[in-house]
């Protein structure tokens, strides 16, 4: 077990700075020795949030290359622009460090094998930075799930859905890289943060896979009508054809028989949801209305269903992982309600121990292919496309996903 560990950052815009600040410098046994960005400005920001939380000066290089070839970097965090995640992870898994790998969506099904054959290859651990999987109602409700309080589980539903107009319309300003994706692809295009829970629960890779999906766009009218009422239409972008359609919704069907719906709707007004919803034979959670209805139980309510919304934390006392008992304990870090900080140190701890991450490229492989299978369902109208399976044929034997030992 390594006390300190040796971390080179690469990607340091809105979320790779707020990560460093509040998941990555503040872990116990964590030393950010080097850090890298596409712009100057930004890498300058990182070096000096480094010095002020105590620790030496890290180097900045000028090339991400530079960092995965010293070797006294035990292990990055690849926190850059969604095109570049997998082979940097690639680059970072055949130098022999330990990769965490931010979320997003791949590019094509060649880039998600590339990804397992890497690993296959070295060995290196690469962890995914789906923090949703460490969200405390997703882990209660996987809890619940595995203690049969549902049943058998039929059908769940998850979303992104999030108003993202404005980032979206000021990504040239911002360098986000957002508006590129969004004027010229048209897919379920950030699939893991409702697919990554729902893949726990229903032991995807392990035990269950996915088969195939089928994937429909609506029209893309959002951004358009944002830009021209904060932009005007003498602004360039707003006469742009934007590929992406405003709501996205992808349907997929299980190895054992269960069917996922996930939806994608960030460019018209709208709540945050993740819409997370496991239905079962004796039972199901909602998100959206934080409610639990089990059979023989909440029946008497079927035409007053509002007397039994917001229950949710009726079951906290029995249902709370483990994990989040600990968590609340010992007192809630980071960002997003506490589960930034959780999945950083879950990929830290393994990286000191030496032992396989929570999280890793098969699960990673499966659910980034959604983005770019969906982009072919979508332009062949809504056929149905085969979801390869990644782990050739070791799903039927991996154990149950479990996020850590808090002990470890």
């Amino acid at each position: 077990m390594k006390e300190t560990l040796n971390v080179g950052v690469i990607g340091l815009g809105n979320r790779g700075i707020n990560l460093l600040e509040h998941c990555i410098l503040p872990q116990p046994g964590i030393r950010v020795a080097a850090v890298y960005d596409l712009y100057q400005d930004r890498c300058d920001k990182g070096v000096q949030m480094v010095k002020q939380a105590g620790q030496p000066e890290p180097i900045a290089v000028k090339d991400y290359k530079e960092i995965l070839a010293m070797p006294q970097v035990d292990a990055v965090v690849i926190m850059a622009s969604w095109e570049s995640h997998i082979n940097i992870a690639c680059e970072a898994m055949r130098a022999g460090k330990y990769t965490a790998m931010e979320v997003g969506g791949a590019y094509s099904i060649e880039d998600c094998w590339k990804l397992v054959r890497t690993y296959e290859e070295t060995g290196t651990q690469c962890m995914m930075m789906e923090n949703c999987c460490y969200g405390r109602d997703e882990l209660m409700v996987m809890n619940m799930v595995r203690q049969g309080v549902f049943g058998e589980i039929v059908h769940c539903q998850g979303g992104y859905r999030h108003d993202l107009r404005e980032e979206i319309a000021n990504g040239r300003e911002t360098r986000h890289y957002r508006f590129r994706n969004y004027l010229s692809r048209n897919c379920e295009n950030y699939p893991t943060h409702e697919l990554g829970p729902i893949a726990n629960v229903l032991n995807i890779n392990r035990g269950n896979r996915m088969l195939c999906l089928t994937s429909m766009s609506s029209k893309a009218a959002g951004l358009h009508e944002y830009l021209m009422r904060e932009k005007g239409a003498d602004y360039d972008a707003t006469g742009m054809n934007f590929a992406q359609g405003d709501v996205v919704t992808t349907t997929i069907k299980c190895a054992g028989g269960e069917t996922i719906c996930i939806t994608l709707d960030t460019t018209l007004p709208r709540a945050y949801s993740r819409g997370f919803h496991v239905q079962g034979t004796k039972g199901m959670y909602m998100e959206d209305n934080k409610s639990i209805f089990l059979d023989q139980k909440d029946n008497e309510f079927d035409f007053k269903w509002q007397e039994r919304w917001n229950n949710v934390e009726q079951y906290r006392e029995e249902y709370d992982h483990p994990v989040w008992k600990a968590y609340l304990e010992e007192g809630i870090k980071g960002g997003h309600d506490g589960m930034d900080w959780l999945v950083f140190r879950a990929f830290f701890d393994a990286a000191k121990s030496g032992t396989p991450t929570p999280i890793d490229v098969y699960d990673a492989a499966a659910w980034m292919s959604i983005s770019c299978l969906s982009e072919q369902s979508v332009a062949m109208g809504g056929m149905p496309v085969a979801i390869p399976d990644f782990t050739n044929g070791m799903w039927l034997q991996r154990t149950p996903w479990q996020p850590y030992s808090m002990e470890d």
